[in-house]
């Protein structure tokens, strides 16, 4: 989700409810204690120089039972930080401690923001070396036919 729909979705917002991918909510009495700018400057394993930005909330949860954060209230903290950080329409990442620190992205749906768990991937494999997987139509496979080591049937 881009920082421009996740700010238009907070219009108008009473209360806000972030679901974790096992599919509980964080509790509503969650702190946003920041919103930054993350860049990620790297070089991929084909030899490629990159740059990630992405804007992250940070969620916290304390034992402030009383504190509920109204979307009018976030949408201020996202101004003021865009002002000052120059935080352009970039993706959201949500960084929230459970076991162990994690960092989500984020979908909207029926009122509530997903924590969608994140992936690795190769960025460069055309350059690394991992061989292309061979489709093969198993119709085409008859009574007889075998599947040997090296053929690629298998």
């Amino acid at each position: 989700m881009k920082l421009s729909e996740f700010q238009e979705s907070l219009l108008g917002k009473e209360g806000i409810d972030f679901i974790l991918p096992d599919g509980s909510k964080v509790a509503s009495h969650f702190h946003v204690t920041e919103v930054g700018l993350v860049t990620k400057h790297f070089i991929d394993c084909g030899g490629v120089e990159r740059i990630e930005k992405k804007v992250s909330l940070q969620l916290w949860e304390a034992n402030d039972f009383d504190h509920r954060l109204k979307g009018e209230k976030l949408r201020h903290i996202i101004a003021l930080s865009k002002e000052r950080l120059g935080l352009g329409d970039l993706e959201v990442e949500v960084e929230y401690q459970g076991a162990t620190i994690g960092r989500y992205e984020l979908a909207y749906k029926d009122g509530a923001y997903y924590l969608l768990s994140t992936r690795t991937a190769c960025l460069a494999q055309d350059a690394c070396g991992i061989p292309e997987k061979k489709m093969i139509d198993l119709s085409s496979l008859t009574a007889k036919s075998t599947c040997e080591p090296g053929t690629g049937c298998c």
